[in-house]
C-alpha cells in the first residue's frame, strides 16, 4: 500500500509518446488525393512549363534554353491566331446552346411522373459517352451521303448543305455536336434549380395576377443564377479545350485550320511537327487564357446572383 505522502509521478509527453496533432489526421485522409493531383496536375504543368522555354522535341532530349522566344513566336504566329479565333468563336456557341436549351428541357422536365423521370435520364446519356462515340455518331449522320443529307434529297433538295466538308459551315457543326452532348448536363443542372424554387413564391406571384412568363422572369430566373454560373464556366471550359470532336468530325479542316482549336494545334505541334517546347508554350497559354477568362466570367456571374 501507498503511504499517506506518496506521490504518483507525473508522466511526461516523452515518457507516454507524443500524440499526433490535429492536422495530422485531415493530412493522413487529403493525401492520396494530393499525391494524385501533385502527380497529373501540378507535376505536368511544371514540366510543360519547363520545356515551353527550351528547344526541346521528342527525339532530341538535349534541348538548348531559348526564355520566351516560343511565347513571343506564338503571338506573331497566324496559325496561333487563327486556332484562337476559331476556339473564341467555338466556345461562344458551346457557351450559349445549351444553356438556351438546357433550360427550355428543364422547364419541360420540371413535372411529376415517371414519364418524365425516364425523359431526365434520356437526356442525360449523351453526357456519359466518349466524345469520339459521340463524334463518329454524327459523322455518319452529317456527311455527305449520310442520313440527313439523304432525308433531305429525298424532300427535294438538290444540294444539301456540306455540314462537314463546307468551310462555312464545319465549325458550327462541331459547335452543334458538343452542345447536344452537354445539353443534358445543363438541364440536370437547371432542373436542380427549379426543383429548389420556393412554391410558396410561385403561388404568391400566381395570386398576385402574374402570368406564366412574369413569374418565370421575377421568380424563377434569379433563383437559376447558381445554376447558369456553374453551367457557363463549365461550358466555357469544355469549348476552350475541344479536341476529340475537331479531330475525328473533321481533322482540323476543311481547308487550312478552320476548325483547328488551340488544343488541337498543341496535340499536332507537339506530335505531329515535333515541336515539343513550341506546343508546351501553347498549351502554357491555352492554360493561362482559360485561367483569365473563366475567373473573369465567374467573377460578373457572382456580382449577377448578388444583384438578382
Amino acid at each position: 500500500m501507498r503511504s499517506p505522502g506518496h506521490k504518483t509521478p507525473e508522466v511526461t509527453p516523452r515518457a507516454r509518446g507524443r500524440r499526433p496533432g490535429r492536422w495530422s489526421y485531415p493530412l493522413v485522409f487529403a493525401s492520396p488525393g494530393l499525391l494524385v493531383h501533385i502527380c497529373f496536375v501540378l507535376a505536368p504543368i511544371l514540366l510543360a512549363f519547363g520545356y515551353s522555354l527550351t528547344n526541346a522535341d521528342l527525339f532530341h532530349p538535349d534541348a538548348d534554353f531559348v526564355g520566351a522566344h516560343n511565347y513571343t513566336t506564338l503571338l506573331s504566329d497566324d496559325a496561333f491566331l487563327r486556332s484562337l479565333r476559331v476556339t473564341t468563336v467555338l466556345t461562344l456557341i458551346i457557351v450559349v446552346l445549351p444553356n438556351v436549351g438546357g433550360i427550355a428541357v428543364a422547364l419541360l422536365l420540371d413535372r411529376p411522373g415517371r414519364l418524365y423521370k425516364a425523359l431526365r435520364g434520356v437526356f442525360f446519356v449523351p453526357v456519359v459517352l466518349s466524345s469520339v462515340v459521340v463524334s463518329v455518331v454524327w459523322m455518319a449522320l452529317l456527311s455527305d451521303d449520310g442520313l440527313i443529307n439523304t432525308l433531305l434529297r429525298r424532300l427535294g433538295a438538290t444540294s444539301p448543305p456540306g455540314w462537314l466538308s463546307d468551310p462555312d459551315l464545319a465549325l458550327y457543326t462541331i459547335g452543334f455536336v458538343i452542345s447536344w452532348q452537354m445539353l443534358g448536363f445543363c438541364s440536370v443542372v437547371y432542373l436542380a434549380g427549379l426543383q429548389g424554387v420556393p412554391k410558396e413564391l410561385l403561388e404568391s406571384a400566381a395570386i398576385d395576377g402574374a402570368g406564366p412568363w412574369l413569374r418565370f422572369r421575377k421568380v424563377t430566373w434569379p433563383m437559376l443564377a447558381p445554376a447558369m454560373t456553374l453551367n457557363t464556366v463549365m461550358l466555357l471550359i469544355t469549348g476552350f479545350k475541344a479536341y476529340d470532336h475537331v479531330q475525328v468530325l473533321t481533322a482540323g479542316g476543311p481547308g487550312l485550320g478552320t476548325t483547328s482549336t488551340i488544343a488541337f494545334n498543341v496535340i499536332q505541334t507537339g506530335f505531329t511537327e515535333n515541336r515539343t517546347g513550341l506546343s508546351s508554350a501553347m498549351a502554357i497559354l491555352m492554360m493561362v487564357i482559360v485561367a483569365v477568362v473563366s475567373s473573369l466570367v465567374l467573377q460578373v456571374l457572382k456580382r449577377r446572383e448578388v444583384d438578382l
